[in-house]
């Protein structure tokens, strides 16, 4: 006599309205940024440094705007990606938990954009005024911490908002 045993699991669905949550979130999180990054944050990041990374002399306010909220939209379609398919995806639908792995997500774009990838990048095309390799100034590190939990708590939250549960 054969038994039968189920057992209940989870699953989540990738939605259409994931992915524009991670969007969504990212816009909204990069404005945060931005407004950190333009009236917080004494260097001229905005309108000197993020154009340069694309060969945009400054001052070109607008221009750095434009390309900070398309970097917050494909960092927020990442994040989506990552906590989708990654050990953390349980974490992040549901709060607060989700809040947690928005401020690790904060932490993790520093590290990976900030400190390591924007030098190389800002050397690379030739702009005198780019930070050294790595990014490690204090306190300017520490503010770029702060301004990327900003960006990436809304992405966070955006997620979990929308993710599904299916069984």
């Amino acid at each position: 006599m054969a038994t039968e045993s189920s057992t209940a699991t989870t699953r989540i669905e990738l939605t259409q309205t994931t992915w524009l949550a991670g969007a969504a979130g990212g816009f909204v999180g990069s404005l945060l940024f931005g407004l950190f990054l333009q009236y917080v944050i004494p260097a001229p990041m905005l309108e000197m440094a993020i154009p340069a990374m694309y060969g945009i002399e400054g001052p070109a306010l607008v221009a750095g705007w434009a390309i900070h909220q398309f970097h917050g939209v494909v960092l927020g379609l990442a994040y989506v990606g990552i906590v989708q398919f990654g050990p953390l995806r349980e974490r992040a639908r549901r709060f607060p938990s989700a809040l947690a792995v928005g401020v690790w997500y904060g932490v993790v774009t520093t590290v990976g954009l900030a400190v390591l990838v924007m030098p190389l990048w800002l050397s690379a095309v030739g702009f005198a005024a780019g930070p050294p390799f790595p990014n490690l100034g204090i306190p300017d590190t520490l503010m770029s911490i702060i301004g990327h939990v900003l960006f990436a708590v809304p992405v966070a939250v955006a997620y979990a908002m929308t993710v599904e549960d299916t069984a």
